[in-house]
Order: structure tokens, then C-alpha cells, then sequence
């Protein structure tokens, strides 16, 4: 029996650790304490262990490491596992300390690091957005100089549009990186390239991508985060020049980056000025924002799940078979709501296969064999929705959990 120990700091990954126990094995869990009564699958889970926090998802990882060394003298840990972007430090943290296989520190940051990202995207050929880290005063004049505004400044570590300021002038990039103080080494700034942005949901196994859906955002996620829009994402048509383009553009920067075996989520823009494809970011974990479930309806592959079964074949020393792939459009709407409980029964259309379940949201997944029609239906939706449900929020520093 195989022992998997995952790390969750927020609630997500219940088909991950369902699938994993359905393997026979053992299934242990790191989460944060204050996420004890949140509706995990405990049936799947044989041992919860809690982590005391005072800022969500940081945590004291010297006692984390000390816990985990007690926890091991009772279980020989075979693999490490971390559920969302803020547990992959975490992870190859552990897995270094513990010399545990799998994705180590040095190549977890291409993973997590922003600015490590776009230096080794750049080193190996993957064409991204003019960048420079803020760490120089001449290096940040040179590339106001070399790149014309506005410019995005982001924080490195963080995940989605969090953290993401705007600027539009060598002056307003200055007091940008003047307000960081000392805090500006742990943020870099990019050319802002308006275009279409993409992601491609994607599974690999040994240094291979073995699956990958290629979607297009409707509303840029930065738009949705910073404007209070509407989030949308749609599968693109198949076998079409996005299809094409951006599988192979995946497939060389999760080589450039080492992937090994995980599920990742990379995002790209196609420039509307030069018509190019450019690498925003990456990162090895399942889509939030229930992408997966995107996925899963227009694939039939539940991208948590099949992670789940790859990890444990890798670690068994056995191959891994992907399912057979259904090609299915689809595509998803999801809105912050006025109403606590709010009534999706007007929407009664037959290609309506997902509806989401949560207080002041509103959510819906469609499944097309036409992508014209996914289209249609979410351009439909997204003006019933604001009209009927729609509120918006500030971004926060950081999402809650």
C-alpha cells in the first residue's frame, strides 16, 4: 500500500483525494485549522493533520517539517502532493527535506516564481512579453526605455490577477515601486500586450503532455478581477490555428520547465498588434474557478482524478493509461450574485449540464457539439446574469480560502 500525503491551504482537491484512496492507498492530508469543518471527503482521507495559521496559507513551515518527522515515524510517506498553487513551495520543500521523489525546489520555481517563469521561458525560446525584475534602478529605466507603457507590475508568488497593478507612465511605475519599500525584490514588471488570453488545461507523464484542452477566456482574468466583470471561458474549435499553436507552445514549455508528472495550468495571450502567441504563466495544479469541470464536460476527463491515478501509477513503478478523450465544446459562466441563494431556474436550456451550488454565485457549464452555440449561449447569459444576479467585489490581497 502506498502512502500519498497531500497539502491543501485552501479547500479544493476532494476528486483528487477520492480517486486516490479508490487506488488502495493510503491517503493523509496537511490542511490548514481553521479548514477542520470544511466538507472534505473524510471517507477518502485516513488522517488529517492541522496546521495553525494566522494569515491564510502561510504557514510556519519549520514546525510543519518537525510534525511531518514525527508523522513519518509511523508512515513511510511514497509521495507529495500539493493541491493548490501556494502548496508547491510547500511541497518541494518537504520532499527535499524529507528526500521524498518528485518536483524539487530548483524547478518548483519555475512553477510558482513569476519572474523565474518568464527568465526561463525566455532562456529557452518561448516567446513572452517584454519583463524586467525590480531589483535595479538601471535595469527598470532601461526597460521603460526599450518597452513602451502601460506595464503591469505583479507580485511573483501569488496566483490569478491578485496582486496585479497597472501603470501607464515611467512616473507611475516609479511610485509603483516606491510604494513596495522593501518589498519590491518580490515583484517584477511585464509589457502589457492587450490580446485574446488562453489557457490549456493539460495532464503529463514522463516529461510528455499525454492531454491538453486549449480554452479562450471571454473576459481577460485581470479585466474580471480588477472591472468586476463576469468570469467566461470557452473551449476554442478543434484542430483550429489556436488548437494547434497553443498545444505545441504547452508542450515546449512544460519540456523548458521539466515537467515530470502532474496536471498544469498554463496561460498564454495572442497579441492583437503582431497576431503572436506569448507565455504569461504556469503552474502545476488543476484550473480553479471550476475549469475542471469545464474539462471533464467537454473531454470526459476529470483532470483531478486522472492526477490521482497518475501520480500513484508513477509511484507504483507501473504506466499510466489516459481514458478515451471525448471532443465536446463547452464552456462556463460564473458571477458573484446579489442574492444569497440565487434561482437559475429561468435558464432551462437543453445544453445546461452544470450548475453551481454556492452562496452569492451564480454558475453554469454548457456542452455543445457546436462551439457557435457555446458561444451564443454564454454571450446570452452573460447579459440575463448581469442584469439579474450580477454584484462585483474588490480584489483581495490574496484569495480567501
Amino acid at each position: 500500500m502506498l502512502t500519498i500525503l497531500c497539502i491543501a491551504s485552501y479547500f479544493k482537491g476532494e476528486d483528487f483525494l477520492r480517486a486516490c484512496k479508490a487506488t488502495g492507498s493510503k491517503v493523509l492530508l496537511i490542511t490548514g485549522k481553521k479548514l477542520e469543518d470544511k466538507d472534505w471527503p473524510r471517507e477518502s482521507v485516513d488522517e488529517f493533520f492541522y496546521v495553525e495559521e494566522s494569515t491564510p496559507g502561510v504557514w510556519n513551515m519549520d514546525n510543519v517539517i518537525s510534525g511531518l518527522a514525527w508523522v513519518m515515524r509511523r508512515h513511510k510517506v511514497d509521495r507529495i502532493v500539493a493541491l493548490d498553487d501556494f502548496d508547491v513551495e510547500k511541497a518541494t520543500l518537504l520532499r527535499e527535506s524529507f528526500r521524498i521523489p518528485g518536483m524539487g525546489q530548483t524547478t518548483g520555481r519555475f512553477f510558482r516564481d513569476k519572474l523565474a517563469m518568464r527568465m526561463r521561458a525566455a532562456e529557452m525560446g518561448v516567446p513572452v512579453p517584454g519583463f524586467s525584475p525590480l531589483f535595479n534602478d538601471d535595469e527598470i529605466n532601461a526597460f521603460i526605455a526599450q518597452y513602451p507603457g502601460p506595464w503591469l507590475v505583479k507580485p511573483r508568488s501569488e496566483a490569478s490577477a491578485t496582486g496585479i497593478r497597472k501603470v501607464h507612465n515611467g512616473h507611475e511605475l516609479w511610485e509603483a515601486v516606491h510604494a513596495l519599500g522593501d518589498h519590491r525584490h518580490n515583484y517584477l514588471v511585464e509589457q502589457f500586450k492587450p490580446g485574446g488570453v488562453y489557457h490549456v488545461d493539460a495532464l503529463s507523464r514522463g516529461g510528455e503532455v499525454i492531454f491538453s484542452r486549449v480554452s479562450k477566456y471571454l473576459n481577460p482574468p485581470f479585466d474580471v478581477a480588477h472591472g468586476g466583470g463576469i468570469f467566461q471561458t470557452a473551449t476554442v474549435p478543434f484542430g483550429s490555428e489556436d488548437d494547434q499553436a497553443l498545444q505545441a507552445l504547452n508542450a515546449q514549455v512544460m519540456k523548458a520547465f521539466r515537467m515530470q508528472h502532474s496536471a498544469s495550468h498554463t496561460e498564454f495571450i495572442r497579441c492583437h498588434e503582431d497576431g503572436k502567441y506569448y507565455f504569461l504563466e504556469t503552474a502545476s495544479r488543476v484550473g480553479g474557478a471550476h475549469i475542471a469541470e469545464m474539462v471533464e464536460v467537454s473531454s470526459g476527463i476529470n483532470l483531478w482524478a486522472e492526477w490521482a491515478k497518475l501520480e500513484v501509477a508513477v509511484a507504483q513503478g507501473i504506466t499510466y493509461e489516459l481514458p478515451a478523450i471525448r471532443n465536446d465544446h463547452a464552456g462556463i459562466i460564473i458571477s458573484l450574485a446579489r442574492q444569497q441563494y440565487p434561482d437559475t431556474s429561468g435558464f432551462q436550456d437543453a445544453e445546461i449540464v452544470w450548475r453551481m451550488s454556492r452562496d452569492h454565485h451564480v454558475g453554469l457549464i454548457m456542452q455543445s457539439p457546436s462551439h457557435e452555440r457555446v458561444i451564443t449561449l454564454l454571450n446570452e447569459y452573460a447579459g440575463r446574469i448581469f442584469a439579474d444576479f450580477h454584484a462585483s467585489a474588490p480584489v483581495p490581497d490574496r484569495p480567501s480560502a
